[in-house]
Parts: C-alpha cells; structure tokens; sequence
C-alpha cells in the first residue's frame, strides 16, 4: 500500500488566512493536493492541527468530503515534523511508502505522484523525490525503511535531515520546474494570475 500525507496543520502565520481553503480554479488548495496524491496513492491522510486552531475542523471535514482520512497533531503551530510524524502514525501496517506533500504547493500534479510511485516501484529507494536546476522539491515518497528515522525527535532540519542522510541511495525525478509553495498573501496573488487568468 502507497498513502499520500498531506501536511495542512500550519498557522498560516504568513498568509493570514487557512491556505488550505485558499480557492482555485478547482475548488480549494486542500482539493487540489489531495486528489492529485489520490491519483496515485492506495489511501490518502490530511493532517489538520487541534480543534482550538483557526479553521481546523473546516479542513477535517473538507479532507473527509474528499475521501481522506484524518489525523490530527496535537502541538499548536509546531514546525513541519511533527505533522509527518502524526501522518505516519496514522497509516496501515501494510504501508510500503509514503508521499508527503505540504497543502501550500497546490500545483503538485497526479502524474509527478504516480511517478514517484513507479520510481520506487522500480528501484527500492528509501527516499523518491523531483528535481530541478541541482533543487529538490515536493511531493517527497519515503519509503518504510526511513519511517523509523523520521520518528525520531534529534532532527535538526526535519524531514530534509533524512533526505540528506540517504543522498547516495535516493532517485530523483528530473521535472520541468519545481511546483512552488504559496506562503504569502503576494505569493497567492501571483499565483492566481499564472493559474487562473482572468480569474
């Protein structure tokens, strides 16, 4: 079994407002990243934050319109980790390989998933993600074998501490051009007028 993880218990300090009920053109950020995981993985998790954070059970119950599964991380505005962490402990035992993608990158595509998956499929890698220009980005594929790793609480730089620990046994995707995150109120902006022009 492949799980998608979606990361959605951030703050939002930056943008002000939930990014993951932020629209597009196909409903929201949330819709976008959890179909195109869909497309490609057995099962898809959405973790939201604790119900006393700002528009928490909104997306819970948006990921469960979506057919996804819920898990929460119980530490408010905690770093990125923690909310992988609460992904990963929310899949079946019989998961081969998880893929961890942030809402705020709304232009991950179905087929970039899907190839992760193959990637993995074909080669056993711990650790399958895209690249561009020398640049890693999401969505990022860990396989069981780093899911201990990524348990750990002596991470310094999150999940990219795992990435770096495997850089000589990873496969790389080559991609056109990394998907951006949308982390501010100009980001989104501009986003929407590449995205949805005249829109």
């Amino acid at each position: 079994m492949i799980v998608g993880i979606v990361l959605a218990a951030g703050l939002s300090r930056r943008m002000g407002e939930p990014k993951a009920l932020l629209r597009a053109a196909e409903g929201t950020f949330l819709d976008r990243v959890v179909r195109a995981l869909a497309a490609a993985c057995d099962r898809v998790v959405v973790v939201t934050g604790p119900d006393d954070q700002p528009a928490a059970r909104d997306i819970r119950e948006a990921a469960t319109r979506l057919g996804a599964s819920v898990a929460i991380n119980p530490d408010r505005g905690s770093p990125q980790l923690p909310s992988l962490q609460a992904g990963l402990a929310a899949v079946p035992p019989e998961t081969r390989a998880v893929i961890a993608c942030p809402v705020d990158i709304p232009d991950v595509s179905p087929s970039l998933a899907a190839q992760l998956v193959r990637v993995f499929e074909e080669s056993g890698a711990p650790v399958v993600l895209p690249s561009h220009g020398g640049k890693h980005g999401h969505p990022v594929l860990f396989a069981r074998s780093v899911f201990g790793e990524l348990a750990r609480s002596d991470l310094p730089e999150g999940a990219r501490t795992v990435v770096h620990a495997h850089l000589g046994e990873l496969r790389e995707v080559p991609v056109d051009a990394l998907a951006a995150d949308v982390d501010t109120p100009d980001d989104y902006r501009r986003w929407r007028e590449a995205a949805c022009p005249g829109g």
